[in-house]
């Protein structure tokens, strides 16, 4: 049967549907329309997010600073618990990498002028398991922060329902028919009108762009494992950093009386409820141990989640040339979390103003180097 219009559909509700959802509220009527029993099932829930200023391409940093003070004092009655926690990260360098982690440090200190360089001394002296002579350093970012990111993710989500929107979970979208205004949105159980459709539907949403005649934005989703095991025993792991190897062969960080770990593998999958590959937890099990004194003997729990890409590892946030009220919200990448809240205001901002809010643009950001136009 056919419900009310609205002015906004958003495909997606994991943390880039919620997050815009919850930010379009303030322009109009919002629905949000998700395939799956639980938001976020795919990416946003199987993701050990941490909150940096250092990693990831130079707009996605800027998208990250942009973020940091909703992120640190989120508005009144977003959420009953902090956010961010107390969490630096080090970037390492394995022996005979000096000169890459030396250009890793010079590219990020003008940007980040807090992050420190230091030797592989200094480094084991923060993280005591790590094999001193098998290092060449890191850089150690201080002000780098865990997110809990159920906590933000539900903080969307309620917030939206305190602005009227509504979720339609189990409501894979299987239509979009362009309208003389606007869009119908088309789910087994309902069909819906609305002014804007709002595609942020993760590895899908090339696939959610198809369906309104877009061109494809060449979307590449990757699989990403992680797994827990046993801290050593009688080791003081909960203040050790995050540690990061700066070649992208492995993290591992505190996760409760655990340790979270991740090849940081990036295998190209087509969208799907992944699974982890054992073979992937194996491997970086042996690069661990390789540089630590850690020998793992036991895998507490394992699991791979997906992360989105275009060619420039860059957002796809702006309105479909091809196709008018469309707009993308893509290729996170595995970022969405810590960007959300900038990412959201910016989508908001375009499409109920047609432009970028003012304090986010300070920051560096520019609205043409996010546009699905670049792709094209």
């Amino acid at each position: 049967m056919d419900d009310q219009p609205v002015d906004f559909a958003v495909v997606g509700a994991g943390i880039a549907g919620a997050s815009a959802a919850y930010e379009l509220a303030r322009h109009g009527t919002v629905k949000v329309f998700e395939m799956e029993a639980t938001p976020g099932h795919h990416s946003t829930g199987r993701s050990a997010a941490l909150y940096t200023e250092c990693d990831g391409p130079d707009p996605l940093r800027r998208l990250a600073m942009a973020s940091r003070s909703f992120l640190l004092d989120p508005p009144e009655g977003f959420a009953d618990s902090p956010i961010l926690r107390e969490r630096s990260v080090m970037f390492l360098a394995k022996a005979g990498r000096g000169d890459e982690l030396e250009g890793f440090y010079n590219d990020r200190r003008e940007l980040v002028p807090s992050i420190l360089l230091v030797d592989e001394a200094a480094a084991s002296a923060q993280c005591p398991v790590l094999l001193a002579d098998l290092v060449a350093g890191a850089v150690i970012e201080p002000h780098a922060m865990d997110i809990d990111v159920h906590t933000l993710h539900q903080g969307f989500l309620r917030g939206l329902r305190r602005r009227g929107g509504t979720l339609a979970t189990r409501s894979p979208v299987t239509g979009l028919e362009k309208l003389a205004r606007g869009w119908r949105v088309t789910t087994p159980g309902e069909t819906v009108d609305a002014g804007i459709v709002v595609n942020a539907a993760g590895a899908w949403c090339d696939v959610v762009g198809a369906m309104a005649g877009a061109r494809p934005i060449g979307l590449q989703p990757k699989r990403r494992t992680a797994f827990t095991f046993p801290a050593p025993p009688g080791a003081d792991h909960a203040l050790w950093p995050m540690v990061v190897d700066i070649g992208g062969t492995f993290y591992f960080r505190p996760e409760g009386p655990h340790l979270l770990a991740s090849p940081v593998d990036e295998t190209p999958v087509e969208p799907q409820d992944i699974r982890h590959d054992e073979l992937d937890v194996s491997l970086a099990i042996e690069r661990i141990q390789q540089v630590t004194t850690m020998q793992i003997r036991h895998v507490r729990s394992a699991w791979a989640g997906l992360r989105s890409f275009v060619a420039d590892n860059v957002p796809v946030v702006g309105m479909e040339a091809d196709a008018d009220g469309f707009f993308w919200l893509a290729g996170q990448g595995g970022y969405g979390i810590m960007t959300s809240p900038a990412m959201s205001r910016i989508a908001a901002g375009l499409i109920a103003e047609d432009r970028l809010p003012e304090d986010i643009a300070a920051h560096g950001i520019r609205r043409e180097e996010l546009s699905p136009a670049r792709l094209r």
